[in-house]
Parts: structure tokens; C-alpha cells; sequence
């Protein structure tokens, strides 16, 4: 707040703060939650769309010694209620979009005592005295937020994040900023999902203006783009696609775009390559977990790497990467051994550092299942290299077994996202009475374009082995189910193979 006092540092829609402004704002919010009669540990739930009240959250809510819960606002209202009445909170800020809900709320979680609108009676509520900042107080390893999963691999769980978790992943995602004296970051992912990708605090730390993006529009994008200048976002694949698709892309100034972070979901060879040439930036992939806070890998190629051709740049680009500076990864098999470093053989990732979650919240069993030996187990199967890099090939519970072959759904929709009159597409099991279960293939198409299952068959030839190729080849014309996040919601999809009839290829 003193360091960058005078230095731009929040844009919020029309609304623009500086450090000292924004830091300020902060300390109201701590007074008055305090005020508010919320105790250490209590649960201060935000149901909002990307603004500058949540970003004062991150910091007035934990200097409180209460957790942050933010939450993810596509959830459903059974979803949400489940949530609220799980986690006990006793307070809930909301964006008015949402004020309809709040009845519900109020009706069916017996727990939350108090409901403020993120408009005048936000600003009525922190019309307080400034806090004062006492950090010695704070226990570092006490939980500072609370983040629940998506829900899209199954019923959310409680994610908790404590404070030395929080300001130990910052300073390892800072190690990956180059210039962060220019930068301005464009906050694309929703703050929801594990502070927008991790970038919060850092952004903080070194003074980096943030400019908030409320929903996730490509022309509002590019728009937010030249108006700020901005250098650095982060995107899903999902979103990327949309981007590079908007028709009115050239008329938009793109110039000051100097990174772009993927993540959320693999990304191909050909988006990235497609990215590149379309911003004229760097794209490179991450990896990390809510349970990691989230950041844990990056693709971004350094000097002592080097390239035969842009082709193979991007190849690497599009990887899941290597360890960023403070994680110990592991690839490793069902006795949790590190499998061969050859880039074949298939593990699961785990994972030590600093910032791994203190467990799911009143879930020690879950907390076990994946927290083994001091090392936290993923989920994710992938290879690695001699060199470190490592690949997902599929989440260990979406690898479709055909026929006694595990068959990465991932590199099928890598495949099949290379046909250029492909705009998405998802690959789930479906059953199949001789093989078990076999790949299935939703394809939406760009507009404009038309495609035939036979003719991304025959594109595909050569791409994949035969027993890779999906059995199923359905058609839609509206984009695929998202999380709030961006992923492609695949178990909405399974289910539709699962619970009826369903047509082959050629049929």
C-alpha cells in the first residue's frame, strides 16, 4: 500500500484505483467485518463476478482472520446452497445480478446471518475506520481462503489455503514475470477458481495494475486489450479458441500483448501456433490445482533450450511443462515410484511444495486419499523426459480402456482440434458391448463451416491408431457445457452415452 502508493493499480469497470487507494479500501473492509461481529475462522462468502470488491476481499477478509470463500457463480442454486450450508458461512456478499438467490439463501441456510449487496451497501459497509495492520497476530499456517472445486469431476470439496501457502506460491509465480514494471495484467480467468490462476497476490507484491474482465467476451476482451495496453492474461483453451475466431479481431490494436498464460485444460500444438501467429505474443502452458494454489508448471521455453523450428517450439510450448522454481514433481506408478523418464511410460503426478492445501475442509477422508507420504497425489496421468518436462495424457478417472487399451482422450481431442473446420470438441467413453467402452467424439464445427463424420475419419487416419479412433461422431452446433472456469463440463456429456442409445460412425 506504501510502496505503491501513487501507482495505478485496480481497474474495475469504469472505476480505476490506485495501490494506496485500493490498499486502503482493504483496511475498511477488515474494520468492518470485524465490526460485523465475523470471528477468526469464520467463513466470508463472495458470490461475484470479477470486480474490485472481490480483489479488496482477498486482503480484508483474511487480515480479519476470517477465510475467504469465493464462489463459483455458475453453479447451480442447490449447488450453491449445499455450499453455504457446508461450509457454515456466516456472511455473504453478492453482486445484485444474483439478488434473486439471496431469498433461497437466506431460507435454507440457517448458518449465514447476514447478506450485503456489492453496490451503495457495500460501500455503506465499509465506511469504517481503517485497521490497523498487525501481521504478527496472523497465524501463517491458519487457512486464509476457501475455495470449493468446480464440481465438474464431481460433488465440490473445500479447499483450504493458508496464509504462508498463499504469499509462498506468489513469490514462485513472480520468478516467471519479466519486466513486471510494464506490465498490465488482464484478469480474464474468474477470481473464483483459485484467485484467477494464482495471480492475485503477485500482482500485488510488485505493483502490477490489474484490470478486471467482469464475463468473459472476446470483443469486451479485445477491447479491454487496447484501451489498457495490456501485456499479460490467461486463458483456457476454450477461451483462446474464442479469440482467435472473433471476426472482428484485425480491427482491434493487440500490439502490447507480450504473454498469454493456457491452462485449465490441455492445449494443442496447433492453438498455440494459431495464438501466436493471430496476437503476435508468447503463449506457453501451465499447470497447477485449486488444491496447489494453483500454479505448479510452465512451458515457457529458456535459454538453454533450442529449436530446429517454430513447429517444435510450439510443440514444447503446448506441454504441460516443468516444475516452476520450490515444486518437487514426481511421476509415479500405483506403489508411488518414480516411473522412467522416457516420455512413454504413464504415471500419475505428485507433488510437494510450499503451497499445497491444508485439505479439504471437514474431509479428512478425502484429504487422505490424496495427500500420501507428504506428497500430494493429483489425479492427472502423464509422462516425462529426461529433461523434466512433463505431459498429461488424461485425468487417471477419464482414460477410456477399450478392448484392455487405455486410450488418452486428450491426444483424441488433440487430434481432432487440428482439422481446421473444427472450433471444439470433447472425447468421453461410451459403451460398447464387445470392447468395453470406446472413445466418443462431440465436434462443434466453426461457423460457417460444414463436416462430416466420414471426413474427419479420414483426416484422422494416419493421426491416430486405429484403436484410438472414436466409434462415435456426434455433431453440435452450440458451444459444448462449461464449468465457470472454462472446461468443457465432460461429465454432463458421459452421461448422454450412458443413459441411452447410442449411433456409431458409418451407421
Amino acid at each position: 500500500m506504501e510502496l505503491f502508493a501513487h501507482k495505478p493499480g485496480v481497474v474495475s469497470g469504469d472505476k480505476e484505483f490506485t495501490y494506496g487507494e485500493f490498499g486502503r479500501r482493504t483496511l475498511r473492509l477488515t474494520s468492518a467485518l470485524r465490526s460485523a461481529g465475523v470471528e477468526p475462522g469464520d467463513r466470508v462468502g463472495f458470490l461475484s463476478l470479477n470486480n474490485h470488491q472481490l480483489l479488496e476481499a482477498y486482503y480484508g477478509a483474511p487480515m480479519a482472520h476470517s477465510m475467504l470463500m469465493p464462489l463459483n457463480v455458475r453453479l447451480s442454486p442447490p449447488e450453491l446452497i449445499a455450499i453455504l450450508n457446508h461450509s457454515e458461512a456466516r456472511i455473504l456478499f453478492y453482486e445484485t445480478d444474483f439478488a434473486p438467490l439471496i431469498e433461497a439463501f437466506r431460507e435454507h441456510c440457517p448458518a449465514l446471518q447476514r447478506t450485503i449487496a456489492l453496490n451503495e451497501e457495500y460501500e455503506a459497509f465499509i465506511d469504517a475506520p481503517e485497521a490497523e495492520l498487525d501481521y504478527l497476530s496472523i497465524d501463517e499456517d491458519s487457512v486464509a481462503e476457501l475455495f470449493y472445486t468446480s464440481g465438474s469431476t464431481g460433488t465440490p470439496k473445500g479447499v483450504m489455503l493458508s496464509h504462508r501457502a498463499l504469499y509462498m506460491h506468489a513469490l514462485a509465480v513472480s520468478t516467471l514475470y519479466l519486466d513486471s514494471d510494464t506490465m498490465v495484467d488482464l484478469h480474464t480467468i474468474p477470481l473464483f477458481h483459485a484467485n484467477g490462476w494464482g495471480h492475485a497476490q503477485t500482482d500485488v507484491m510488485l505493483g502490477i495494475k490489474q484490470v478486471m474482465v467482469r464475463r468473459f467476451d472476446p470483443v469486451g476482451v479485445l477491447e479491454l486489450i487496447q484501451r489498457h495496453r495490456a501485456t499479460h492474461m490467461s486463458l483456457v483453451p476454450t477461451m483462446a479458441n474464442a479469440l482467435i475466431n472473433c471476426p472482428e479481431l484485425p480491427k482491434y490494436d493487440v500490439s502490447s500483448l507480450r504473454e498469454i498464460q493456457m491452462g485449465g485444460a490441455a492445449s494443442s500444438t496447433e492453438l498455440i501456433m494459431r495464438m501466436e501467429k493471430a496476437l503476435g505474443c508468447h503463449v506457453w502452458a501451465g499447470y497447477g490445482l485449486t488444491e496447489t494454489a494453483p500454479v505448479l508448471t510452465c512451458a515457457r521455453p529458456d535459454r538453454t533450450q533450442t529449436f530446429t523450428s517454430d513447429e517444435e517450439r510450439w510443440k514444447t510450448q503446448a506441454m504441460t511443462g516443468r516444475p516452476i522454481a520450490g515444486v518437487d514433481l514426481q511421476v509415479v506408478d500405483l506403489e508411488g515410484k518414480p516411473v522412467p523418464r522416457d516420455g512413454t511410460t504413464i504415471g500419475e503426478i505428485a507433488v510437494r511444495c510450499d503451497w499445497i492445501m491444508e485439505g479439504y475442509y471437514r474431509d479428512p477422508e478425502g484429504t487422505a486419499a490424496v495427500m500420501k507420504n507428504g506428497m500430494f497425489y493429483t489425479g492427472d496421468m502423464a509422462i516425462w523426459r529426461e529433461d523434466g518436462f512433463v505431459q498429461i495424457v488424461d485425468r487417471r478417472k477419464e482414460i477410456i480402456v477399450s478392448g484392455g487399451e487405455n486410450i488418452s482422450s486428450i491426444e483424441v481431442e488433440r487430434a481432432i482440434t487440428a482439422h481446421p473446420a473444427v472450433f471444439e470438441c470433447a472425447v468421453v467413453p461410451a459403451p460398447d458391448p464387445k470392447w468395453g467402452e470406446v472413445p466418443a467424439a462431440i465436434v462443434v464445427p466453426k461457423q460457417g463451416e460444414k463436416l462430416t463424420a466420414q471426413e474427419l475419419c479420414d483426416f484422422l487416419e494416419g493421426r491416430l491408431g486405429r484403436f484410438k479412433m472414436p466409434k462415435i461422431i456426434d455433431f453440435e452446433p452450440d458451444p459444448l457445457p462449461k464449468t465457470g472456469t472454462g472446461k468443457i463440463r465432460k461429465l454432463v456429456l458421459k452421461e448422454r452415452y450412458w443413459s441411452g442409445k447410442t449411433r456409431r460412425v458409418g451407421e
